[in-house]
């Protein structure tokens, strides 16, 4: 455990696991695990689920409850508890980041593979600099936020560039033509898009229009991991919030939808004609 590789919000998340197996294992209810580290049964879950950092006492603790006495197996443990309380590289954005997407970047991080479904904007991760100033005017943030928003998704993009994440992502054909930021601006974008196409760890589709699934009502993400102990989790975001989901049925429901998606849009050769298609069409209406 203590060498899992992965931001501090994968590395909770494990530890977490790795406690509600040894907890269940030795028939304990949350609600004693909870006596022993003098908290309350919400406590054990946010453990358990890797929602909070954790204080390295109150693991030693549950590690003696649970019988766990080799000096090895514990410091592994406590390695891998002080491994998760350090702050994300995002941190220094906390002022402008909501806390429920800060848990995002973390996964996104660690991801092995990222299946994304996109019906209203180019996926964030694939975004020009002045499309996501598009993006960012239409919500309430002021200058100097949107700015620095820029700044951290400049610094995903460059960490996913290197860090050997495969993306899968399908766009709606609608996304492609909407001139967000103006003609130049989305013609700048698509020409972006072109290029990444290029790129092994990307796959690209396009859902033509006017082909619509029932299966997907909007956005969502997939996230993959390669440690076996990190189930594929769901990303989908709302206005003010965003759902997290790792429940293997719900998740299943997910894959058929992307499965299904994937099927009904156009293969990425196809997808690629129809962007080059879609700049011929802006070159004749500014020509």
């Amino acid at each position: 455990m203590a060498d899992a590789v992965g931001g501090p919000t994968v590395l909770r998340l494990l530890l977490g696991a790795q406690l509600r197996r040894l907890r269940e294992s030795r028939g304990i209810s949350a609600q004693e695990a909870a006596r022993a580290i003098r908290g309350s049964e919400s406590k054990i879950s946010r453990i358990e689920l890797g929602r909070n950092a954790v204080r390295e006492i109150d693991i030693a603790d549950l590690l003696t409850l649970y019988g766990i006495t080799d000096k090895a197996e514990r410091e592994q443990m406590l390695l891998l508890a002080s491994r998760a309380n350090q702050p994300g590289w995002w941190h220094r954005y906390h002022d402008v980041l909501p806390g429920w997407f800060q848990a995002y970047i973390g996964l996104e991080e660690s991801a092995q593979s990222i299946r994304t479904y996109d019906a209203q904007f180019m996926p964030a991760l694939l975004q020009t600099e002045d499309y996501a100033a598009a993006v960012l005017a239409l919500g309430d943030y002021s200058l100097d936020e949107a700015e620095r928003l820029i700044v951290l998704l400049k610094e995903r993009q460059r960490r996913f560039a290197v860090g050997g994440t495969r993306l899968w992502a399908i766009i709606d054909e609608v996304v492609l033509r909407r001139p967000l930021g103006g003609r130049g601006v989305l013609r700048a974008q698509l020409e972006c898009l072109r290029d990444a196409c290029r790129q092994p760890s990307l796959t690209l589709q396009v859902t033509p229009f006017p082909e619509l699934s029932y299966a997907a009502p909007g956005s969502f993400s997939i996230l993959r991991f390669a440690d076996a102990d990190m189930p594929d989790m769901v990303y989908a975001e709302q206005l003010t919030s965003a759902t997290y989901i790792d429940k293997r049925a719900e998740v299943e429901r997910y894959l058929l939808a992307m499965e299904r998606l994937s099927v009904v849009s156009a293969s990425p050769a196809e997808s690629l004609d129809l962007i080059t298609s879609i700049l011929t069409d802006l070159d004749l209406a500014t020509s």
